[in-house]
């Protein structure tokens, strides 16, 4: 059974120590893509906070980085385009050869925070054991197993998950809503005050593992 692992990694251990600590106040995330070129693993960088413009500059001048161009900017956030040099490709090369498939990343300060998924769950220690021998320093914060397709990904129960998807489904979310907590606990059939409940802990579990992914330091 695959396992899903969040881990912690220093960022002169993965990619840009330079720019990151230089700008401390700024965040970036990484938009995975699904590509055979370690060139293209993370093509584009979202940057926020701080002077964006003086970490587009420092970035461009990274080790790890080749080339860099503005994709695209937004009021407080820039889209960078990113060619990785060599020793980053082979940095991925490795972790790809040590069975992790990147699913998610982002980074501020000296920190990167990753999230790989791994096809069995003795592969983790295997992977560890690799990077540690090499000097870079993988830290799990939590491991598990996902049960659904989507849904223990993001750190969700299935019965959150059901919650969730009812809840769009019916309007609870729309503004105005078309559906009550009363309306979503029948068709789930469980109370009103059960249904808000579960879908409260899925919002709260949604965001930490989808959008807060270096802030959260749980799995479940």
């Amino acid at each position: 059974m695959s396992v899903i692992g969040d881990f912690t990694v220093p960022a002169e251990s993965f990619a840009l120590a330079e720019p990151l600590a230089s700008h401390p106040e700024t965040k970036v995330t990484a938009n995975r893509q699904a590509t055979h070129s370690p060139r293209e693993v993370f093509p584009f960088l979202w940057a926020t906070g701080g002077d964006l413009d003086a970490f587009g500059e420092s970035l461009a001048e990274a080790p790890a980085v080749e080339t860099m161009s503005v994709a695209e900017r937004a009021d407080d956030a820039v889209m960078f385009r990113v060619v990785w040099a060599e020793p980053f490709q082979e940095l991925i090369h490795d972790m790809v050869d040590h069975h992790a498939a990147i699913v998610e990343a982002s980074a501020s300060g000296d920190t990167w925070s990753l999230r790989l998924r791994f096809a069995e769950e003795s592969m983790v220690s295997s992977f560890r054991d690799h990077f540690d021998e090499t000097g870079r320093r993988f830290e799990v914060r939590s491991l598990w197993h996902p049960s659904g397709p989507r849904q223990r990904e993001y750190g969700l129960t299935a019965e959150q998950y059901e919650a969730l998807a009812a809840a769009a489904r019916e309007g609870y979310f729309d503004v105005p809503r078309r559906a009550s907590a009363t309306d979503l606990g029948e068709r789930l059939g469980i109370s009103g005050n059960a249904a808000s409940q579960r879908v409260r802990r899925g919002s709260a579990a949604l965001v930490r593992n989808a959008l807060l992914l270096d802030e959260s330091s749980e799995g479940t």
